[in-house]
Parts: C-alpha cells; sequence; structure tokens
C-alpha cells in the first residue's frame, strides 16, 4: 500500500516530490511489486481520472459507470488496459519505466517466487516454525495482493459516492475516514481533488 500510496501515486502521477534516476528506478520496482501493473500505466490512468473526473471517459467512475464497473470491471477490460503515452510523456522518455511498464509481470513474479524461497528457507532454518514456501507465498503475496487491490480499487468505486465533500469540486470526490484509514490516507479523496499533490 505504501509502494502505490507514495510511489505510483505521489511520486509518478503527480509529481509531488523529486528523486533521481536511480531512486526512480527503485520506487518503480518497488510500485510494480504491488502487481498493478507498471508505472506508466498507473500514472497515465490515474491523470486521466484527474482530467475527467466523474465523465463518462473516466474508466473507474462509480458516476458514470456504476460500482462493480469502477471496482473492478474496467481494469479488466480493453480500454483499461491501455496505457494513454500522451499524457505521461514526462516519464515515457526513460527506457527503464518503459521496461517495467511492457513487462509489469515480471517483478511480481519475482517478488512471488522470493516469497516462495523465503518460506522454503525459514522452513529449513526453523524447522520448529510451522513456516513453509507456499503458506509465505499464499499469506505474503496472494492474499495480500487481493486485499491491496480492493483497498486501493475502494477510493475509485467508493471514494466519489460515500463520505463527506469539504470543497467543491468538479466531480463528487468524497472523503472517508474509514477509508483513508485503509489507504494510508488516500480516502480524503475530496481534499485531494482540490489539492492534486
Amino acid at each position: 500500500m505504501f509502494a502505490v500510496t507514495a510511489f505510483y501515486h505521489r511520486f509518478f502521477s503527480h509529481k509531488s516530490y523529486k528523486a533521481n534516476r536511480f531512486w526512480q528506478f527503485c520506487f518503480a520496482v518497488l510500485g510494480n511489486s504491488a502487481s498493478q501493473r507498471g508505472p506508466l500505466w498507473w500514472a497515465a490512468h490515474h491523470r486521466n481520472h484527474h482530467k475527467h473526473s466523474d465523465e463518462e471517459s473516466d474508466l473507474h467512475s462509480p458516476i458514470a459507470h456504476g460500482f462493480w464497473w469502477s471496482h473492478v470491471g474496467w481494469f479488466m477490460s480493453d480500454e483499461g488496459f491501455k496505457t494513454d503515452y500522451s499524457v505521461i510523456k514526462d516519464l515515457a522518455k526513460f527506457p527503464e519505466l518503459r521496461f517495467l511498464n511492457r513487462f509489469d509481470s515480471l517483478v511480481p513474479v519475482l517478488f512471488a517466487i522470493g516469497m516462495y524461497m523465503l518460506g522454503e528457507y525459514l522452513a529449513y532454518a526453523l524447522p520448529n516454525s510451522g513456516v513453509n514456501g507456499l503458506q509465505i507465498l499464499v499469506w505474503g503475496f496472494f492474499i495480500s495482493t487481493v486485499f491491496l487491490f480492493h483497498a486501493t480499487f475502494t477510493i475509485n468505486s467508493l471514494g466519489h459516492v460515500w463520505g463527506s465533500r469539504r470543497f467543491e469540486t468538479k466531480d463528487q470526490s468524497r472523503n472517508n475516514a474509514f477509508l483513508a484509514l485503509l489507504t494510508l490516507g488516500e480516502g480524503w479523496h475530496n481534499n485531494h481533488h482540490r489539492f492534486a499533490v
């Protein structure tokens, strides 16, 4: 969740802070480990969300497309699979980011293998721990990734229909303390749409 929030969202989508190219690549790898596609894809979709929030062209708007589509449907659609390079020209100039975007399954697969190997090592080194590779893979990768997906996607599906509106914005973004708790602060969505940093 931290990698999605701090790196994919704040760094790549909004350029809220600066980093050199080495750290930018590290942030991209860590964000990519969350299995939410590549850094260019994520930034392009989020920038388009702000540009067209709650309009028909906002792929994950519950106002325009309904709850289930905004929660998971858009992510599995043909349109949702594309990366709009026209809104991320500043990022697309880096070949390492284009590589991670093109091969967006590479880091999650390596992370999953690492989780399994960690569990197998622990089973060998600490046999009384009851830990093994499959257990760490299931809990450390699959279950945590599914939870992360749904927590992140609640900002799309619920963050525009459930909560309060502190600021008048052109969309229906809402602030919600419960969603903020789940997502390390992303639930203050109306605040974010008013001050997109």
